[in-house]
């Protein structure tokens, strides 16, 4: 037994029904270091980690803290191990406070009149908003958890950690949701976190986050341990091509365009809020078919609403939408779909997927009433499978039990994967993507944009919504520039330097 290793994986097998998503895997994690995870989706990060946070139990192996072999049956074991964990979905309940959140489960308990059982809850208000001062991570105590915004949910879930004392910290991608300026005020967070005498344990797929800020990093691969790297001595290519199992080439080459005609016209578009605010404010563009047409924007900026009034999710308030010459303004979202819009949504959960279905359900929920996936309103499960096995193996998507796996089952990676293999698959005029690669690895990036750069070149109209300046600059043909609700600069993306947008996304107009 070594003192330095705070956590010990021994020979870690974990199986599930048609796949192995750890085999054999070993790991030995210093006190005090913050130890990366590092693989593509569906590599068995989370399923590694959860096995730690007693989630799972492993199929073999033994896990050691602190030098003793323990058994993890429960969150409640890790707990009481110190052991605590910030999902890449929340596990917070959503009509309850920030304080309810924190506390539950380890409610603090008074007694009135020395017999009667109360929760103490102005003492844990208190408590948490010193506990928040104290690592930067400042919330309101009494706010609602569906009022806040993601980032500070994320806080919340760490404050979680804190509250119950946890000395070893895990993260699973807790950066897949986050603005760039809310990723590093984050990385600083753990920084500060290791400083305090905390180990953290990052599961993430972004290697210039772990060039940041981790110490080492163990590289897993379809289920198994690659190898285990000194972060500050390995570049990030080496890293990526261990993580996918190729190189990766670092340069997308794109064929100039050949411009079409116009499919989607927007013309002065204003979109209010629920309080009756400008969120989109006097919008107008065109996007034409062989064309990328990309709205950078700090997040927050009027984008999301500016799709979702394109595709019928939010009322317009003024302002026209005419799709290949025709005004669909007033379409149905049924209607607006079957003229001609695929759409990759930010929020994959709440309009994506249904979580519940399977994902070859998933996979035809635009198509479902169709032939040949239905006659006379009976479905045909042939279609299903045959359309979900194409798809997976064409866009790489990673389940246990292929088409017939619950979605929720699935890592969000994967799930993302399914969205856009569904929507390109469509053969839609018109294709929206808001934050196609948000929460993918290196190499499912590289090939969604590639398959975007494909489909440009097939014909289609692209629209392109990203928080990435990196990925507008790489894909875009023109680029528009978003600024509290206002289209403040548009221009073809080759006289525009990466630091001119940055500038416009920061409200230069000059």
């Amino acid at each position: 037994m070594n003192d330095a290793y705070i956590v010990e994986m021994r020979h870690i097998t974990k199986k599930f029904p048609g796949i192995v998503a750890n085999d054999d895997i070993s790991l030995h994690i210093r006190r005090g270091e913050i130890f990366a995870l590092l693989g593509e989706n569906g590599a068995g990060k989370s399923t590694l980690m959860s096995m730690l946070f007693g989630m799972y139990e492993p199929d073999a192996g033994e896990i050691v803290v602190r030098g003793k072999p323990v058994k993890l049956s429960s969150s409640n074991d890790a707990a009481a191990l110190n052991i605590g964990m910030v999902h890449q979905h929340f596990k917070l309940v959503q009509n309850y406070t920030v304080t309810e959140n924190i506390v539950l489960g380890v409610e603090p308990e008074k007694r009135l009149f020395g017999c009667i059982p109360y929760v103490d809850t102005k003492n844990a208000v208190e408590q948490i908003r010193n506990l928040s001062k104290s690592y930067g991570l400042e919330v309101d105590p009494n706010a609602i958890i569906e009022q806040l915004p993601v980032s500070t949910q994320q806080r919340v879930e760490i404050l979680k950690m804190l509250y119950r004392d946890a000395e070893i910290l895990i993260f699973d991608e807790p950066t897949a949701v986050l603005t760039p300026q809310e990723i590093e005020y984050l990385l600083q967070i753990m920084q500060d976190l290791r400083k305090s005498g905390k180990t953290i344990i990052l599961i993430t797929h972004k290697l210039e986050e772990i060039k940041k800020i981790a110490d080492r990093c163990a590289i897993l691969l379809h289920g198994k341990l690659v190898q285990i790297l000194d972060v500050a001595a390995t570049t990030t290519r080496e890293m990526a091509s261990l993580m996918v199992g190729r190189d990766i080439s670092p340069i997308i080459e794109k064929a100039p365009p050949n411009f079409g005609d116009v499919v989607l016209d927007v013309r002065h578009i204003t979109v209010h809020n629920e309080d009756a605010f400008d969120v989109v404010k006097d919008v107008s563009f065109a996007v034409r078919a062989n064309e990328i047409f990309a709205i950078a924007g700090v997040s927050g900026n009027g984008q999301v609403e500016l799709t979702d009034a394109i595709c019928g999710l939010t009322k317009i308030t003024s302002g026209t939408v005419m799709l290949s010459g025709v005004d669909i303004t007033q379409h149905s979202i049924r209607q607006r779909i079957e003229a001609g819009i695929a759409y990759t949504p930010e929020d994959r959960h709440r309009f994506g997927v249904v979580l519940d279905f399977t994902l070859q359900d998933n996979l035809a929920l635009k198509t479902y009433y169709k032939s040949p996936f239905s006659r006379n309103g009976i479905l045909n499960q042939e279609t299903f499978e045959a359309c979900s096995a194409s798809l997976t193996q064409k866009f790489d998507i990673r389940s246990a039990q292929g088409g017939r796996t619950i979605t929720r089952s699935m890592s969000g990676g994967n799930q993302q994967k399914a969205i856009v293999a569904r929507e390109i698959a469509r053969d839609a005029p018109l294709l929206i993507f808001v934050q196609p690669t948000r929460g993918l690895d290196i190499g499912a990036i590289d090939t969604i944009h590639r398959q975007i750069l494909a489909e440009r070149d097939k014909g289609k109209a692209i629209l392109l919504i990203s928080l990435e300046l990196e990925e507008i600059m790489a894909l875009s043909d023109t680029i528009g520039v978003m600024y509290n609700g206002e289209l403040l600069k548009v221009a073809d993306a080759a006289t525009l330097s990466t630091n001119e947008v940055g500038k416009y996304m920061m409200g230069v107009r000059t």
